[in-house]
């Protein structure tokens, strides 16, 4: 297997790569080292103290036979995704706590450790391309992770490198690994929530060991009337049909979550059906802005409201209060306050924001 990737002219060959211990990444420093790059390996540690990931990104790096970094980033961790993972809870929303860690934590760290050693680059074993400084989808478009790096900005852009970009399956990855003998080659991917593990008992009651307290409200149906009660915004998502703890005779949703009254609005699943989305916080092309760039107001974009979601035709515009505007063509189900609508043009990331 090759490394494609279309890069930046190089300056020098020295690249720092987020390595996890994974497969992913373990398989993109082999894909570097092939190049002919020089490798050193940083693994960010979000807890106090991850012995078993820092060993295990450690053995990878022996493996490898490339420097190793370990840096503890618990604290930054803590003040920046976990505060705000539990205060979007709290208020209602549903929050994806990768979108921020990555611009704010993880790239962060790669960008200044790279400044800090002199290495023109960064990599990770995300799966999305970077093409003449924008992000674009990867040839793997199952696997495809350029929505949750929709908030990197060009500073970082233009120093990375996305091995697995042109890697067309997973399996592809793990192959490689196995011709190299490493030993992760058939390690599971990592869970969707980092800092949530099974002993946690889930995301509700590490909200709970947090302080937020999660307290019964009212349900109410699409003419505002209360049909009864719930147990807390933090246990519900919009779209959800399943848990609400009571009966209606017939399929119910959750509409939409009001922080206000701490109320809960349901409905039928035809009610989820919304053609228009304000978004907020934006990045586009590679800069933060609430300004939709001219060249894309009005023409037809693609755009997702969430990382599982396929790309569906839509139109922007940038409204008051720097705020911007979606309209589908088509209506989208259980548009969630919190998560992210990202665009595109053609397999090009033009940008996203969060949706209010």
């Amino acid at each position: 297997m090759q490394m494609k990737t279309i890069m930046n002219p190089l300056k020098n060959n020295k690249v720092i790569l987020g390595l996890s211990g994974g497969v992913d990444s373990t398989t993109a420093a082999l894909l570097l080292k092939e190049k002919g790059l020089d490798v050193t390996g940083l693994y960010f540690d979000v807890s106090t103290e991850n012995v078993k990931g820092r060993e295990a990104a450690e053995r990878v790096a022996d493996s490898l036979e490339i420097p190793f970094i370990y840096k503890n980033v618990h604290d930054a961790f803590e003040n920046l995704i976990i505060e705000n993972f539990c205060r979007e809870y709290a208020c209602g929303r549903t929050p994806n706590p990768c979108i921020i860690c990555n611009p704010m934590v993880k790239f962060e760290l790669l960008l200044s450790e790279a400044i800090a050693t002199g290495a023109d680059h960064i990599a990770t074993g995300h799966y999305a391309r970077v093409i003449n400084g924008n992000l674009h989808i990867a040839r793997n478009a199952k696997k495809d992770q350029s929505y949750m790096l929709y908030r990197l900005t060009s500073d970082v852009l233009e120093r990375l490198i996305l091995p697995l970009g042109e890697v067309e399956n997973k399996e592809m990855v793990r192959d490689y690994a196995r011709a190299h003998e490493m030993e992760n080659a058939d390690k599971k991917d990592s869970q969707e929530i980092c800092f949530i593990s099974d002993e946690d008992g889930g995301y509700l009651n590490f909200l709970a060991q947090r302080g937020i307290q999660s307290k019964e409200g009212n349900f109410l149906d699409t003419n505002n009337q209360i049909i009864g009660r719930h147990q807390g915004l933090a246990h519900y998502t919009v779209g959800q049909r399943k848990g609400l703890g009571i009966t209606f005779g017939k399929p119910t949703f959750v509409l939409s979550l009001n922080s206000m009254d701490n109320s809960i609005t349901l409905g039928d699943n035809q009610d989820l059906m919304k053609f228009n989305v304000a978004s907020t916080n934006h990045v586009f092309l590679g800069k933060q802005t609430d300004q939709v760039p001219e060249s894309y107001i009005g023409v037809p974009l693609t755009a997702k409201i969430r990382y599982a979601a396929q790309p569906a035709a839509a139109v922007i515009e940038s409204m008051k209060d720097g705020m911007v505007k979606t309209r589908f063509e088509l209506p989208q189900r259980a548009i969630t306050p919190g998560q992210s609508i990202v665009f595109y043009a053609g397999d090009m990331l033009v940008g996203g924001g969060f949706i209010k």
